[in-house]
């Protein structure tokens, strides 16, 4: 039977995820409120969750006390040295109980799964690359001490002496020598496994300002939260663009602002580049995702795209997802673009329209619905 302290637990944390499912919008909607903590760890605030406590019952009467002492006299049984009351007032508000919970990875992922009704990820066609796993689930005869099997080497003390006929159950002395102790070994495995790599590029020109990106901040974030959950292994690389593209890390992605104008097909190519030189089509699970305002340079430019993601780009893909953010200074025109070529319903291609942090939760939905 469980300890009760134990269902307790699970009791709150069942009640935990609850409170978060039920707020899912407005934790993803403020980005910052969710904190990596490692790799696999997050702590989230949990502020509407009431401290349990004793209340007065209906009549809002107070128990009796018992004991020495008079009414009002203080509890600790101290005096002002000078015998006055204390100064100040009492507030009024309630105190602000924030609680902070930790949840796991995959905690986090099924809680959006199961709010999106997301469907597993089904990796294309073979798509794995094979691994070498050590298992210590053999016992050998040599070895170092730290992996000393104690309870098999004195079973074969006990063998041996049994054997020889000098144990003693009057006195039972189990002495081990060299010859009987036994070692931990390892077993190698190869195991196959999916591997995915997500690649991020972001219009970066002048257009896009601090509240688009905080947008494609936090909508990465959950991306890469479930699609970390979907594969073992997974890696993340980031493109920025104005007229011209250059790969970055993740600090400078966000936080990176041009000048120029927008030449779309540059970050094309330079994924293009990434993919042909660092993941193999057939051993990686691919998922190239563009963010812009929706500006390109030219309908010269846009054509290129267009050849980019017909020749290369889509055959290689799981799934191409472009992202348009809302900008009061972006035309939103490449989305009517590819809409115009590509229509709604295309096998590769996902589009979304983000108006505000508010429509990041129906975005992630729709890139993600398919489950490619």
């Amino acid at each position: 039977m469980d300890h009760p302290i134990k269902r307790d637990h699970a009791r709150f944390r069942k009640i935990v995820k609850g409170k978060i499912r039920d707020n899912l919008r407005k934790y993803i909607s403020h980005g910052n409120q969710i904190i990596p903590k490692g790799t696999e760890k997050f702590t989230v605030p949990m502020p509407s969750i009431d401290i349990p406590r004793f209340r007065f019952g209906d009549k809002s009467q107070g128990g009796m006390g018992q004991g020495q002492g008079q009414a009002g006299d203080p509890v600790d049984g101290q005096q002002d040295p000078n015998g006055q009351p204390g100064q100040g007032e009492a507030g009024e508000g309630e105190g602000n109980k924030e609680l902070e919970v930790e949840l796991s990875l995959e905690e986090l992922a099924k809680i959006l799964g199961d709010e999106l009704a997301l469907p597993n990820i089904e990796p294309k066609g073979k798509k794995s690359l094979q691994s070498t796993v050590d298992r210590y689930t053999n016992i050998g005869t040599t070895g170092p001490d730290s992996l000393r099997h104690l309870r098999r080497t004195y079973k074969q003390a006990l063998k041996r002496q049994i054997a020889m006929d000098s144990y003693d159950p009057e006195n039972p002395a189990i002495i081990p020598i060299r010859r009987d102790f036994r070692y931990r070994a390892s077993d190698t495995k190869v195991e196959m496994q999916n591997a995915a790599v997500v690649i991020y590029m972001m219009d970066v020109s002048g257009s896009m300002g601090d509240e688009q990106k905080e947008i494609v901040r936090t909508e990465s974030f959950w991306i890469n939260l479930w699609l970390k959950s979907q594969y073992k292994d997974i890696e993340v690389r980031y493109i920025i663009h104005d007229a011209t593209a250059k790969e970055v890390d993740e600090h400078t992605f966000f936080r990176t602002r041009e000048s120029g104008g927008t030449l779309i097909s540059s970050a094309f190519n330079l994924c293009k580049e990434i993919i042909e030189k660092d993941y193999n089509p057939n051993e990686w699970n691919i998922y190239p995702f563009h963010f812009s305002d929706g500006d390109n340079w030219s309908a010269d430019d846009t054509k290129l795209c267009l050849d980019l993601l017909d020749n290369f780009i889509f055959p290689v893909s799981n799934q191409f997802c472009y992202g348009q953010v809302e900008s009061r200074y972006g035309s939103g025109q490449f989305y009517k673009d590819l809409q115009a070529k590509y229509g709604l319903d295309h096998e590769k291609l996902t589009m979304s329209k983000i108006k505000n942090k508010e429509g990041i939760l129906d975005s992630i939905k729709e890139f993600l619905g398919k489950g490619k």
